[in-house]
């Protein structure tokens, strides 16, 4: 009977110390989709906090966050409708400490990109930085032209 419930002992703190491990190896991935579930049940605002909050030298670039957030507020239904969520456009690595990953965020009203930027200079991804456009119809665009196309076939 010990040995049971000795087991289930070990089971349990073995069972802890892997979910500790587990959360400490976020991701990119992982640090994005906990923006984007932060960023519709909270806002914009508590979103970019938690984002930065992997990085403690954008402890130093307060205005710019707070910059960020402001002009963030601004995507709301007024100004562009509901959201429907975010798809990935596309991943680019530098190395495999450098990583850009780039979303379409879906409102009514037209897509909005959100580019992050996640750099890991030891052994935990730190978010680099992040940024929000609504150029990606001119870009679209502008791939589409004749002389982007390869024409001799």
């Amino acid at each position: 009977m010990k040995n049971i419930s000795l087991m289930k002992k070990i089971i349990a703190i073995n069972l802890f110390l892997f979910s500790i491990i587990g959360f400490a190896q976020n991701t990119p991935k992982d640090i994005v989709d906990k923006f984007f579930t932060e960023y519709k049940a909270d806002g914009g605002s508590i979103a970019l906090d938690n984002l930065y909050s992997n990085n403690e030298w954008m402890s130093r670039a307060t205005d710019a966050i707070t910059n960020l957030k402001q002009q963030l507020a601004t995507l709301n239904e007024d100004y562009v409708g509901q959201y429907y969520g975010y798809e990935l456009i596309v991943e680019k690595r530098l190395s495999d400490s450098y990583l850009l990953m780039s979303y379409l965020v879906k409102y009514d009203r037209q897509p909005i990109r959100f580019t992050f930027q996640f750099y890991k200079p030891d052994n935990v991804w730190r978010t680099q930085s992040f940024k929000y456009d609504g150029t990606i119809d001119d870009e679209i665009e502008e791939s589409a032209k004749v002389y982007y196309l390869d024409l001799k076939k």
